[in-house]
């Protein structure tokens, strides 16, 4: 049984106290205006492995809600065990400056990158870091400290995990989505994995890779969708797009003979915007399932494909 957290209410994080019994009523109130056409799946909390601090001065915890005031914190009820026990040792180093601190569980090791108003970090600070327990340190991108490449897996297949980049919050909610995709997939004989990251789906699908980095081809889906010659070589498309959505290769889609469009957001707003592109074009929603990943937050992610003849 996870405990309440005593920052509810003050910490930005959470809209929802997932300790309460009427969790899940209230967070599924947010899906009023979505056409789902099953249960939401739930996540566990405790189980995220990324989390995104915020410093200022010598302040270091998570911002208010509604303002850039940092709570300080001495642990999070909704992170991994290792996260937790590094906090301390994080907000009690000399910062200076302002900006944001990602820390990632990583397979074999925790992951700090740090993003900052001051181009420089001093030797202080510098030697302080170097203490920490964790496997990598970045300041603006220059490494401060790597004991070894920090690793990442989705399912069988492992990768190096750059500096900062995208992962799913937890490790249950990217094995979810990935069986969700690779099921409704099956019977595909060549698929395209749009937005494809770091692989999540790509591996698992045997499918050609687009993103700007990551797996597969570097191509920048916003600036560049996949024409229609390149998306008629497919009978399935996957697409992840970040939150602003994928609305320049939805209107390529349309044109184009795919028959079938798995979309994974992380954007409601978006993805109701996209998804009526695609119905006026011929599709039409199969499945739309939503998935409480980011446990606590308003936030939802939509799993839904769609088909036409």
């Amino acid at each position: 049984m996870v405990n309440k957290c005593p920052f509810f209410g003050k910490c930005g994080g959470c809209k929802y106290d997932f300790t309460a019994a009427d969790y899940h009523a209230s967070k599924r109130a947010e899906l009023c205006d979505i056409p789902i056409t099953g249960e939401p799946l739930w996540t566990l909390p405790g189980g995220r492995r990324r989390a995104d601090f915020a410093f200022a001065g010598s302040e270091f915890g998570f911002y208010e809600s509604g303002t850039k005031n940092i709570i300080s914190i001495d642990s999070c009820p909704n992170l991994l065990p290792e996260i937790n026990q590094l906090i301390p040792y994080l907000s009690a180093l000399p910062w200076g400056g302002a900006g944001s601190c990602l820390v990632t569980a990583c397979d074999n090791g925790i992951d700090v990158a740090i993003t900052s108003s001051v181009p420089y970090f001093t030797p202080d600070f510098r030697d302080a870091a170097m203490k920490l327990p964790v496997i990598r340190i970045t300041w603006n991108d220059k490494v401060i400290k790597q004991i070894v490449q920090p690793l990442v897996s989705f399912g069988d297949v492992s990768v190096p995990y750059p500096s900062g980049a995208f992962l799913q919050p937890t490790v249950h909610s990217a094995d979810t989505m990935r069986d969700l995709v690779v099921s409704r997939a099956s019977g595909s004989k060549r698929i395209a994995d749009l937005f494809c990251g770091l692989g999540n789906f790509t591996y698992a699908l045997d499918a050609d890779g687009f993103d700007i980095v990551g797996t597969g081809v570097s191509r920048d889906l916003f600036k560049k969708p996949l024409t229609v010659g390149m998306l008629n070589q497919y009978d399935c498309v996957v697409m992840d797009p970040p939150r602003a959505g994928a609305l320049a290769q939805c209107n390529e889609l349309v044109r184009s003979n795919v028959p079938r469009v798995i979309y994974i957001s992380c954007n409601p707003k978006t993805f109701m915007r996209d998804s009526q592109i695609l119905t006026r074009g011929g599709y039409k929603i199969q499945e739309l399932i939503p998935i409480d990943q980011f446990v606590g937050s308003h936030h939802w992610e939509l799993f839904c494909v769609f088909e036409r003849k």
